[in-house]
């Protein structure tokens, strides 16, 4: 098994080179996850299609949603490959690498745990900062022009902020300085994480209905429709920073209601 995934890598990417691999094959890596990802949910909002799952009644207009999109190409050229190519000597560096053999999934489980913990605690604090008076007026307010959300609006930010909160997510891979592979499948997951978070649909199968400490797309809804203040729901992905910190108790006053409420109408 593992001779025929070493095959298989060696046969994709044996014609190109570390960097390229690091740069030109990761951006497209992100642009596809991303846009294939959070395409169904601006389709859905477009079309009124699972509106029972929709979290806000209101939505987009289609002018609204390809702004959104024509941004994001602008600044995903401009502004993320940029980044990855400056990044790549310091990865280098740090030990990254896409040579044979490929490291063992416990490796590459590991890994991509630990990035996942400490992306939501740096993100936390960053994204706190972002919603102090100064940094929210002239940076972060772009990302809540969509009080709103859908899946593409995750990653709509001003390029300050991509730069400032994008550590978070090079940070783990960083340190550790992995296999190209692992750094694919971080890269992929997070842009599924982020994107569903932001969806602004919660449905039956959303993942956190069955992930522990996992946020999902009702506890950050919630931080894009409240004023900014009192938003709160600062983490990216888990729930538990926000609880320790005492940032998420207006949410959690607002769903105690909405159930109340809820059950109140059976």
């Amino acid at each position: 098994m593992a001779s025929a995934l070493d095959s298989a890598w060696q046969a994709v990417t044996g014609n190109l080179s570390e960097f390229q691999l690091a740069t030109v094959v990761t951006f497209l890596i992100h642009e596809t996850a991303f846009f294939l990802s959070g395409l169904p949910s601006l389709l859905f909002e477009r079309f009124g299609l699972f509106a029972k799952y929709k979290i806000q009644k209101k939505s987009n207009t289609s002018a609204y949603q390809m702004r959104c999109v024509l941004r994001l190409i602008l600044y995903h050229v401009c502004v993320n490959l940029p980044i990855m190519i400056f990044s790549y000597p310091a990865f280098k560096f740090m030990g990254l690498r896409s040579t044979l053999p490929l490291p063992h999934w416990t490796v590459v489980v590991s890994q991509v745990v630990f990035y996942f913990v400490l992306e939501d605690f740096i993100f936390y604090w960053g994204h706190r900062a972002l919603h102090t008076k100064w940094l929210y007026k002239h940076v972060h307010s772009v990302h809540h022009e969509y009080a709103t959300p859908f899946g593409l609006a995750s990653e709509y930010a001003h390029p300050a902020e991509i730069l400032f909160l994008g550590f978070a997510t090079v940070a783990g891979p960083a340190i550790t300085g992995p296999h190209m592979l692992t750094l694919w499948i971080w890269i992929v997951l997070r842009v599924v994480e982020t994107v569903e978070a932001h969806s602004g649909y919660h449905f039956p199968w959303s993942p956190s209905n069955f992930l522990p400490l996992y946020g999902g797309s009702e506890f950050h809804d919630y931080h894009h429709r409240v004023l900014y203040t009192k938003s709160g729901n600062y983490a990216s992905t888990f729930v538990y920073m926000d609880w320790l910190f005492g940032t998420d108790k207006d949410y959690r006053k607002a769903k105690a209601i909405e159930e109340k409420e809820g059950k109140k109408k059976l």
